[in-house]
């Protein structure tokens, strides 16, 4: 084939499924797409990816792989489920050169070290995803080692990760994903897209990497997130009392310690990290 990503002789999921013997694994949090077209836009989300390395998570038969290898990029695949490994080497041999596959639980992987710059592109199994995610945010090394975000997740983690303040889905998730990053709601999936299909809607997000604010360290914003959310329906002074000082950073700031956590807008917490913290 063409180093331009144009479609490779491939068998339909379906049949590829079947031939394997696979079944989705509820213990591994698996689901999968098998709708090439939906794949295909999801592929799209983080623009132009021809030429990309690109990491994914958890392909399973490779419905998604072979949507990006299609649109030119170049994959690191990590997969634990060793069913798996065959039709993804299948896909390997389809488009030479261009698929890496390890063997490997995602949780374990130094992906700076392993991966190197790359976009992240994964239909993240239910049972890791928001782990991953959490971890992919956090840290003090920024920009970050991944270039962009495109991840589908359970609808309502989704609606958490961009949630804005007062609104019953903001909380830690939200700050982490939005004080340092750019997240948008790219696209909803519906249930009836996957197999087996889940209980619930998903959706796909978007983040991009942002500029980080000056003087804030992420361990800060980290330990202040998770006091001020760990107990969110109690006051702020009340939830931050096991953090000295940070009451009193609070009424530096001008902001009324009987507020709850959910009130407070992300620069809230920008300007207490670096009060706080300094």
């Amino acid at each position: 084939m063409s180093p331009s990503g144009a479609p490779a002789p491939l068998p339909p999921l379906r049949e590829v499924i079947a031939r394997h013997r696979l079944s989705a694994s509820k213990a591994l949090g698996q689901n999968f797409i098998l709708d090439e077209q939906l794949l295909d836009r999801v592929a799209r989300v983080p623009g132009s990816l021809e030429g990309e390395r690109v990491y994914e998570v958890g392909p399973g038969p490779g419905g998604l792989t072979r949507a990006l290898l299609r649109a030119g990029a170049e994959v690191v695949a990590v997969e634990r489920d060793r069913r798996c490994l065959a039709p993804l080497a299948e896909i390997a041999a389809a488009f030479p050169g261009r698929l890496e596959i390890l063997e490997d639980d995602a949780l374990a992987i130094d992906e700076a070290a392993q991966v190197g710059r790359a976009h992240v592109v994964a239909n993240l199994p239910y049972n890791v995803g928001t782990a991953l995610f959490v971890r992919w945010l956090s840290g003090e090394t920024w920009p970050p080692w991944w270039k962009s975000l495109t991840l589908m997740f359970q609808l309502e983690v989704a609606e958490r990760i961009v949630a804005r303040p007062g609104t019953g889905a903001y909380g830690r998730l939200a700050v982490l994903a939005q004080w340092r990053a750019e997240p948008r709601l790219a696209m909803k999936v519906h249930r009836s897209a996957f197999v087996p299909p889940p209980k619930v809607m998903s959706a796909v997000v978007h983040i991009l990497p942002g500029p980080q604010p000056p003087g804030v360290k992420a361990a800060m914003i980290e330990r202040l997130t998770g006091a001020a959310f760990g107990q969110r329906r109690k006051m702020l002074r009340r939830s931050l009392h096991a953090l000295p000082g940070a009451v009193a950073a609070l009424e530096r700031l001008g902001i009324d310690p009987e507020r709850r956590a959910e009130t407070l807008t992300v620069d809230d917490f920008v300007a207490l990290a670096r009060d706080f913290g300094g």
